[in-house]
């Protein structure tokens, strides 16, 4: 090959290279230019039970901090609120796919979960797992989870600690309310999930759970809850983030919080004080 073809070549190959790159800039900026041009965003969110999603028996609508979250958002943003039900087994693919927006789906931050997709640097709680089982288990710590069944859900970021550091067994159910239901039909010996979640469930439901309770005093490895998007959406996550900023620093999510029965808005609490002052 000349060199005046060899020059040709490269100087072909660096520009589908360039545009390439500028592809890739041009999707990543249209996603915010999307949301606002169809008036509309759409929120990946499971609705597993109180505090962060439900269906409300009464009007059966969707409620829930997770939910009060994703209107705020909207609002801020100037468009309406579309939610898709999703569940741990489906709620990446739904993302990645483009059924979803965003997700504000009980996912917490793991260094795995952010190689493959993009997230709010902002926490909006910071939540652990709470294992769940028998008053009469005899379980006092969670180094006697050791060789016993335990269940999860699937995709649970609980999974790898609970194999690793405390050797348990761990069983992945599709969903939590399946990883319960399996604990009281004694496939398990506990079931580890949020601890907001099932502290209010036991403290909602006395007598279906009278003879369960959460039997360890500390959760396991207390993770930031993030919004999850798609790689490269750097529009998308600074807009968000400067919302989740602005409704800590105005107490707007602690407000929710409160109103939908967390048990622990200490990390909240602390956000608030500390961007309200930053904010001054």
């Amino acid at each position: 090959m000349n060199f005046a073809k060899r020059t040709s070549t490269a100087l072909f190959a660096a520009a589908l290279s360039v545009g390439a790159l500028f592809s890739t800039m041009a999707h990543a900026d249209a996603t915010l230019d999307r949301i606002k041009g169809r008036g509309s965003l759409t929120v990946g969110v499971i609705l597993s039970g109180a505090p962060f999603g439900y269906i409300d028996p009464a009007g059966q609508e969707q409620k829930g901090y997770n939910i009060d979250i994703a209107k705020a958002l909207a609002d801020k943003l100037g468009v309406k609120l579309e939610t898709v039900t999703v569940t741990p087994p489906n709620r990446v693919q739904f993302l990645q796919q483009g059924k979803v927006d965003i997700l504000i789906a009980n996912m917490q931050y793991t260094e795995e979960r952010a190689k493959i997709l993009d997230y709010v640097p902002t926490p909006y709680d910071r939540s652990g797992g709470a294992a769940v089982g028998r008053k009469d288990s005899g379980l006092k710590d969670w180094s006697d989870l050791k060789g016993k069944a335990v269940c999860v859900s699937q995709g649970s970021n609980y999974t790898q600690p609970l194999i690793e550091q405390y050797g348990a067994e761990v069983k992945a159910l599709p969903s939590q309310p399946e990883s319960l239901l399996a604990l009281q039909g004694g496939n398990c010996v506990a079931a580890v999930h949020v601890g907001a979640t099932v502290g209010l469930l036991l403290q909602d439901r006395p007598e279906e759970w009278k003879d369960y309770t959460i039997l360890f005093p500390t959760e396991l490895i207390p993770s930031d809850s993030v919004i999850w998007l798609r790689k490269g959406e750097t529009d998308t996550r600074d807009a968000l983030d400067k919302v989740i900023r602005e409704l800590h620093a105005n107490g707007k999510l602690l407000e929710y919080a409160k109103a939908n029965r967390l048990l622990n808005t200490s990390y909240l609490e602390e956000e608030h004080k500390k961007l309200e002052s930053e904010g001054k």
